[in-house]
């Protein structure tokens, strides 16, 4: 079965200027594009879900990023779980009494994430000294009917959580995202702000263990977020910083993030079309292949 899209042709009037449509939208098979980026918010709901099994089909006819049977797979929050070493002690917790046993094995002092989260929604810490604990862990496991994180908690995260961008694999830059003053979560969308930041090495040991991870399963683009030298989370869904980079470095043209990316992505556009190419000059699957590539 062939999947199909709309295609709407638009248009910005200059780098970095919201874009226009500028033309009527026209039903086309997902073979007559070049590629299909995903692009798609969280949450990771039911609708993020179906469109992943709408691009199963896509892939089937063309490159599709990122892959989808990845984005159902790898949450967000817990796929950072395949790398013991780099990361905070991390637990997936529902009842009370088990929480409040990490809480202690912690020292007392942690972090508390939704599962589904996403944007530092929901992201609370949780104390031992609090009065309104049990509260909060009512509030976090809806009454222990739901799961969620309890991660350690990592100082650093006072200075700001790195943002790294991960193109196949390979990291392409970073920005440093810094909290409000009174505020825990670093995120842009609660106040956070920008600044420029590097790859130290600790990074660079970070992105040589999981960006292979990443590629095998075919995550192209993908941003981690890394609190003093602890990988705390793997975004795979939608991740932002880009332009981010871009004003702080003041990249222009070919050193842009986008322009890396979409290099990148011409340069596996192109690698598909030459392994289609030797499909199909290589025996009796040759025909399963064109038809696969909508020839």
């Amino acid at each position: 079965m062939f999947a199909h899209a709309q295609r709407i042709a638009v248009e910005g009037a200059s780098e970095g200027a919201p874009l226009a449509r500028v033309s009527d939208p026209e039903v086309r098979a997902a073979a007559s594009f070049a590629a299909v980026v995903m692009r798609k918010d969280p949450p990771v709901d039911q609708d993020f879900i179906i469109a992943t099994w709408w691009l199963d089909r896509a892939r089937e006819q063309t490159v599709v990023i990122n892959e989808p049977a990845g984005l159902r797979d790898l949450s967000e929050k817990l796929a950072i779980l395949a790398f013991p070493g780099l990361i905070p002690r991390t637990f997936l917790l529902r009842r009370t009494g088990d929480l409040r046993a990490a809480l202690r094995e912690l020292g007392g002092q942690m972090i508390l994430k939704p599962v589904y989260g996403y944007g530092g929604r929901g992201v609370l810490i949780a104390r031992e000294d609090d009065p309104n604990l049990s509260t909060l862990f009512e509030l976090c496991t809806s009454d222990g009917g739901g799961w969620t994180i309890a991660q350690e908690f990592v100082p650093a995260a006072k200075l700001g959580d790195k943002r790294i961008l991960l193109v196949d694999g390979e990291a392409i830059g970073a920005v440093l995202r810094v909290p409000a003053a009174g505020e825990l979560r670093n995120n842009f969308h609660m106040g956070g702000t920008p600044a420029l930041a590097d790859l130290s090495a600790r990074d660079r040991e970070i992105c040589a263990e999981v960006g292979p991870f990443l590629k095998a399963r075919g995550q192209f683009f993908v941003g981690l977020d890394v609190l003093g030298d602890k990988l705390t989370e793997i975004n795979v869904t939608s991740p932002t910083g880009m332009q981010e980079v871009n004003r702080l470095a003041q990249l222009r043209g070919a050193e842009t993030m986008q322009a890396r990316f979409w290099d990148a992505l011409e340069r596996k556009i192109g690698a598909e079309r030459e392994r289609q190419v030797v499909a199909v000059i290589t025996g009796p699957a040759a025909g399963a292949d064109r038809r696969r590539f909508g020839g």
